[in-house]
């Protein structure tokens, strides 16, 4: 089973310095319909205005995962972790028994467009932890090339939740294709351009949702950049 959801059915927010849209609720967006989709629990479309960002604050049993699509983010937390997010990166924060950190813009002129993802993990109270690797272009191109995973294999960010994440960059023929336990869930956010996935059209900020499937096919891409979970149920 499929079920697409358009971008703009997102909740919305505007902080002025912070706009973000939120595929599931969060914050003052509630709608008990979407409180996330097997494990993942948050995807924040957010962009941050120049020379500003998100002040000390504090998470506790969660994975975070940071994907900058434009500009740079840069993180500092408790653990003594000092880094900047770029394009290609992938950040995972595991909050584990409690963590404190925050994240800034430095640009003075431009905007951080970013996605902030949520996960549960698969135990309350670990270690906090920190991760982050960088993965080209050229790694994602016309194909779903895995990012972060239970057991971090294949080079990616190990998570401490069970999922996989896949990124991949799609363009008129490049296709790919994705085996689906149908006892588990999929989630596809289609972060820019056009993509068709089993045959629906998505454009930028569209998902699809999938349950009780075993394939998963992308194709027919214009400018594509995807995201791809594999989800505890």
């Amino acid at each position: 089973m499929i079920e697409i959801r358009r971008g703009h059915q997102r909740g919305f927010a505007n902080h002025g310095w912070l706009q973000s849209f939120h595929s599931f609720s969060f914050a003052d967006y509630l709608d008990p319909r979407r409180m996330g989709w097997g494990n993942l629990r948050v995807i924040n479309e957010d962009r941050v205005a120049p020379g500003r960002g998100f002040g000390s604050h504090s998470h506790r049993d969660m994975e975070i995962i940071s994907y900058v699509l434009d500009g740079a983010l840069a993180h500092q937390d408790n653990l003594g972790n000092h880094a900047t997010i770029v394009p290609g990166d992938v950040q995972r924060m595991s909050a584990g028994s409690g963590v404190t950190h925050s994240e800034f813009n430095h640009s003075p002129s431009d905007a951080t467009h970013f996605l902030q993802i949520w996960l549960l993990p698969d135990q309350r109270a670990i270690a906090p932890s920190y991760e982050q690797r960088h993965f080209d272009a050229a790694s994602r191109r016309g194909q779903l090339r895995l990012v972060a995973s239970r057991d971090g294999r294949n080079a990616s960010v190990r998570l401490h939740a069970d999922a996989d994440l896949f990124a991949g960059l799609f363009d008129g023929d490049e296709a790919a294709e994705l085996a689906l336990d149908p006892a588990r869930k999929a989630y596809v956010h289609l972060i820019s351009g056009r993509l068709a996935v089993n045959g629906e059209v998505l454009n930028a900020g569209d998902a699809a949702l999938l349950s009780d499937s075993g394939r998963l096919r992308l194709a027919d891409g214009d400018a594509a950049e995807v995201l791809v979970f594999d989800l505890a149920p």
